[in-house]
């Protein structure tokens, strides 16, 4: 191959989302079939053994386009010369841990990695969080790594996106494929906004598709905002394979020109559209022209829908205050 090999960098390497996220990478899912990769793969101490399975069933997979595995627990290792960072751990919250608590002890983490990104990684270097809380996880890793222009950090609300799709494609007897431009607003929680409004079943509104409001205001939306939940309930584990999935399509959403017919939910730092507060790290519609994505312009709400997006905006806000100790001024 003449190609270069892409870096790739992966916190939390060792769980769940990342056994199903790495086989995929190193199999060209995102950079096409001709372009090789090599992984940095990083992990806390304890998460190094497990670690080595991996890189086992990496070797037994003969992947052509794996030019090379390393794994550390040292993220200034680990994202050395990083083209692309996923960061995909993040300590999960337990029963009777306070949602501030929560959000403290994972910000640490991500104000070393986010540094560990600054100095380390290739100039570059673009930035997907999986790691839950999601969005203001990304906030703080880009708040303290100011030398990675804003543009390149993301965190994931594609998930959502796909839920929102697959629920649709079921209540219109469609396939997914058929459902375009679904619009995930706000913070990747239980506040998320999935906007049916501006969504189109095969080409049509949703609202002229599936005609019972009542569905779409309160049981399409709940069962997108705890499908997570849902999926806990059933398998004892949090979503992993769906989770991979999203971050995959979002990195290609992100890679890729978007059609013209059709946007893809990501959370990115807000330019102040739609008086979303300029900084905040939230889900917008976007499209691609291949190297970045921008912000979908010129929608417009129904009075129910700005309440739902204040809402989940609201929360942001603050999560944002919450953290602000851990955010440089």
């Amino acid at each position: 191959m003449n190609k270069a090999p892409i870096t790739i960098s992966i916190t939390g390497a060792a769980g769940q989302i990342g056994h199903a996220l790495i086989p995929r990478l190193a199999s060209g899912a995102i950079f096409g079939p001709d372009q090789p990769v090599s992984l940095r793969l990083i992990e806390i101490e304890s998460g190094m053994k497990p670690l080595e399975g991996i890189v086992m069933e990496l070797h037994d997979s003969a992947f052509h386009l794996l030019e090379s595995i390393e794994v550390t627990s040292d993220p200034n290792i680990g994202f050395q010369g990083a083209n692309w960072a996923f960061l995909l751990g993040s300590v999960p919250r337990t029963a009777g841990m306070e949602r501030k608590e929560l959000l403290h002890i994972n910000g640490k983490i991500f104000v070393t990695q986010g540094q560990a990104i600054a100095k380390n990684a290739a100039s570059d270097v673009r930035i997907l969080v999986v790691g839950n809380p999601a969005n203001t996880n990304c906030l703080i890793a880009m708040k303290n790594a100011p030398e990675v222009p804003k543009d390149r950090w993301h965190a994931m609300s594609r998930l959502d996106e796909d839920r929102a799709r697959a629920v649709l494609a079921h209540k219109a007897k469609c396939h997914s494929r058929d459902i375009k431009q679904v619009a995930i607003w706000g913070n990747h929680s239980s506040t998320l906004y999935p906007d049916f409004e501006h969504t189109l079943i095969t080409g049509k509104p949703a609202p002229e598709v599936i005609t019972d409001r009542a569905w779409l205001e309160n049981d399409f939306i709940t069962h997108v905002q705890q499908r997570g939940s849902a999926v806990i309930h059933a398998r004892g584990l949090s979503s992993a394979l769906s989770a991979a999935n999203a971050a995959i399509e979002t990195a290609r959403s992100i890679h890729e020109i978007t059609p013209d017919n059709n946007w893809h939910s990501v959370s990115i730092a807000s330019d102040g559209s739609y008086g979303i507060d300029p900084g905040l790290i939230s889900s917008f519609p976007t499209r691609s022209d291949g190297h970045s994505i921008s912000i979908v312009q010129g929608l417009t709400f129904s009075a129910f829908a700005k309440k739902k997006i204040e809402t989940t905006i609201q929360e942001l806000r603050e999560e944002k205050a919450m953290i602000a100790d851990l955010l440089p001024r």
